[in-house]
């Protein structure tokens, strides 16, 4: 007796593709992907106007505080002083130990993910503070101002050579002393002409 051959069912069809599909999509789901920086504070490319005392980096995965870094440097990629990585969470945070001089920062960071494998990046950001700008210029206003006032006073004139220079008394004095000297001689002249005559 022949054996007959059962087709698959619509509804069959249906749930093995279904089934497929969820194998397919299930390693891009978020519980397997691999960490990544969600959040930062200050933001990627922001422009500010006022320090920011602390870099704060939100990732998508939890952090491991062992294997958390997070570096601050200047345009001169020279490292700026900040603590140690405060890890709450998905969350790092440094505080910024000195104050910030305008320019631009390059923030680099290196994490482990919950399933091991290390997550690196960096992102920039510029302090344009106007009163740090202002307070930088002052003192170069002040030496300007200083180094004119040498100019026109010389410290290395004595006071006794200014007031000479101010009320002209010397050349006075001078001109008093020959008017006496001609005087007494003109007198001399006088006296031997009546002694010679006599």
């Amino acid at each position: 007796m022949p054996t007959r051959i059962r087709r698959p069912s619509a509804a069959g069809l249906v749930a093995a593709v279904l089934a497929a599909l969820a194998m397919l999509l299930a390693p891009a789901s978020p519980a397997a992907a691999h960490n990544s920086l969600q959040a930062a504070n200050p933001a990627q490319d922001s422009r500010l106007s006022t320090p920011p005392t602390q870099i704060t980096l939100k990732f998508l995965q939890k952090l491991d505080p062992a294997f958390t870094t997070i570096v601050l440097s200047d345009a001169d990629q020279r490292k700026v002083p900040t603590s140690e990585p405060a890890v709450t969470g998905a969350t790092g945070t440094v505080t910024i130990t000195q104050p910030l001089a305008n320019g631009n920062y390059t923030v680099a960071y290196r994490v482990v993910s919950a399933d091991g494998h290390p997550v690196q990046g960096s992102y920039s950001f510029t302090l344009a503070d106007p009163a740090a700008a202002t307070a930088s210029a002052a003192p170069d206003v002040a030496a300007s101002a200083a180094a004119n006032t040498d100019a026109v006073s010389p410290a290395s004139a004595s006071p006794a050579a200014s007031s000479r220079r101010s009320d002209g008394s010397g050349p006075i004095l001078l001109l008093a002393g020959g008017i006496a000297v001609v005087a007494v001689v003109a007198g001399v002249v006088v006296l031997r002409r009546r002694r010679a005559t006599s």
